[in-house]
């Protein structure tokens, strides 16, 4: 099958219009965390979910709260607390006394942007609520399925420094968010800013530049970028690495890994790639797109072993590596 990838760079040009206006829009508020915002945008194009990593302070909560504002969005934030319940979450049936009837009360997961605040402070069986909606897109109250509105995102944050008191994420729950991105504080030329802005009188609010309509659309033009095969091949090659490498003349790190990406990241892998050529107002998937968000892909889906820690190696050194050792198409 020929492909036209002119015509594909145009149509990709057009849709991606957006972008600009998006970032345009969340600069005013946000400053620097430029990768954040832009993985955020890659979550949103690839329908996927993300899991933000960072000491209180770095601009979390705001930049989805931002990302909301910007785009005529329903949005809720969630503070995850070990007394909180399911129910508190998805919703639960409420008796009504006027008519003698049970009706449905839909909780604060009904929005398109949802923040799951520290989601590690909840017990197990309130993360599995929240990740069972992510899955599936809609919600069991009672003996009704109710479909989550689209765009649904859910942007879960822990903080990587307070382990007491905490339920640390299964590895197959983890396993559903697309990305895992690691926040670092900001450079002191953005922390000036930061504080000159904050302590000024009038904060900037962002405006609503982006419909819902719009989103949905381009999620369909993002599917149109071309994709070659060696591309396709390189990222097999790059997860199957992470499960056999010494397949791979990876015998040094063969050690390190407990297990490697399920096909769950093989197709994270693929769709966020093309989410970031589309970001970049391109047509086509490059290595380069496939390397700028490996990291963010795989981070949390390489399992290490003890002797790995005991090296002080972690997930993204293995994946350094693997990305280091096999060969850009």
């Amino acid at each position: 099958m020929q492909v036209n990838i002119q015509e594909i760079n145009e149509r990709i040009q057009q849709e991606s219009a957006f972008v600009d206006a998006l970032k345009m829009e969340i600069g005013k508020v946000i400053i620097g965390q430029k990768g954040m915002v832009e993985r955020l945008l890659i979550g949103l194009l690839g329908d996927g979910h993300i899991l933000l990593e960072g000491v209180p302070g770095l601009a979390k909560t705001t930049a989805i709260k931002t990302l909301a504002a910007s785009m005529k969005a329903s949005f809720h934030r969630i503070q995850f607390t070990p007394d909180l319940l399911p129910a508190d979450l998805v919703g639960t049936m409420i008796y009504n006394q006027k008519n003698g009837e049970f009706q449905t009360k839909q909780g604060p997961v009904f929005a398109n942007f949802i923040l799951a605040d520290e989601i590690n402070r909840s017990p197990a069986k309130v993360q599995s609520a929240l990740l069972e909606a992510m899955q599936e897109r809609q919600v069991t109250i009672g003996e009704h399925t109710y479909p989550l509105p689209k765009p649904f995102l859910v942007m879960a944050t822990q903080n990587p420094i307070e382990q007491e008191g905490t339920y640390p994420l299964p590895e197959a729950q983890v396993d559903r968010f697309m990305l895992k991105i690691k926040i670092d504080y900001p450079s002191r030329e953005e922390e000036l800013a930061i504080m000159r802005q904050q302590i000024s009188q009038e904060i900037p609010v962002p405006n609503p530049v982006v419909s819902v309509d719009d989103v949905i659309r381009a999620r369909d033009a993002m599917h149109a970028v071309y994709m070659d095969e060696k591309i396709e091949r390189y990222i097999l090659d790059i997860v199957e690495a992470t499960r056999r490498p010494r397949d791979f003349k990876l015998d040094r790190i063969s050690s390190y890994i407990a297990y490697g990406g399920s096909p769950r990241a093989t197709i994270n892998l693929a769709i966020a790639g093309k989410a970031h050529a589309f970001v970049n107002r391109r047509g086509y998937v490059i290595p380069e797109d496939i390397r700028a968000i490996c990291f963010d892909v795989l981070r949390h889906r390489v399992a290490v072993t003890y002797e790995a820690e005991a090296e002080e190696m972690n997930s993204e050194m293995i994946v350094q590596e693997i990305l280091d050792t096999i060969e850009v198409p």
